[in-house]
């Protein structure tokens, strides 16, 4: 499995190119998860390595994961889009996504695939299990290759930090849930890709992340 980021943006968001290798002749299968603004880098990286693009993947539908889904789709014919079904009538809504108070207008194409959380994606001959991870927003999911040891978090889970929860659509006790009964379940030496800044680990965090502390009962003070 090969996993490449590159930072978008003015937000400078985390979007994931992930793709196998190819056991035949055929072209490898990939994703590519989250692309925000000006994603002309990971479009590029897609055709210079000869992918087929399957899915465009999003961990949420804010207006820094989304705004590259249509140019993206566009130029890699039009692989499915996958979000959860909480926020599938964010993606063309910039109230809902936030674009509007970014002073932008975005409106994304409808999902073709909406996820619940529970479901396993194959891709290439890896396996990714789709765990619902809301908090910061209602439809944040967390993409799980358990062979890898990897979880592509989006804006749940950062190094040292965690997504905000003051957002419309925020919910402290959603988040609370997520982390430690979601995300920390899973085993230490996971590699945490989150949606931006650092890549972190699940021990890591547990050990030193200041939001992880005392089961989360002092971020009032903290924020």
């Amino acid at each position: 499995m090969q996993i490449e980021s590159f930072v978008l943006g003015d937000w400078q968001t985390n979007c994931w190119l992930v793709w196998g290798d190819s056991p035949d002749q055929s072209p490898p299968k990939a994703w590519i998860i989250d692309p925000g603004q000006v994603p002309l880098p990971v479009i590029a990286r897609a055709r210079e390595l000869g992918l087929a693009v399957e899915a465009v993947l999003l961990t949420h539908a804010h207006v820094d994961h989304i705004a590259g889904v249509d140019e993206v789709r566009a130029a890699l014919g039009s692989p499915p889009l996958c979000c959860h079904v909480a926020e599938q009538e964010w993606l063309g809504d910039p109230l809902l996504n936030l674009s509007a108070l970014a002073g932008m207008r975005v409106r994304a194409a409808q999902a073709t695939r909406l996820l619940n959380g529970g479901e396993t994606l194959p891709l290439g001959s890896s396996q990714w299990r789709v765990l619902h991870t809301p908090g910061h927003s209602p439809g944040g999911v967390t993409f799980v290759c358990d062979a890898e040891r990897i979880a592509i978090v989006g804006d749940t889970l950062f190094a040292g930090s965690m997504g905000r929860i003051d957002l419309p659509g925020a919910d402290p006790e959603v988040m609370r849930h997520s982390l430690f009964e979601t995300l920390l379940k899973l085993p230490d030496d996971y590699r945490v890709l989150n949606g931006h800044g650092p890549q972190t680990t699940i021990g890591r965090e547990r050990r030193s992340n200041p939001f992880l502390r005392h089961g989360g009962d002092d971020w009032g003070e903290m924020l």
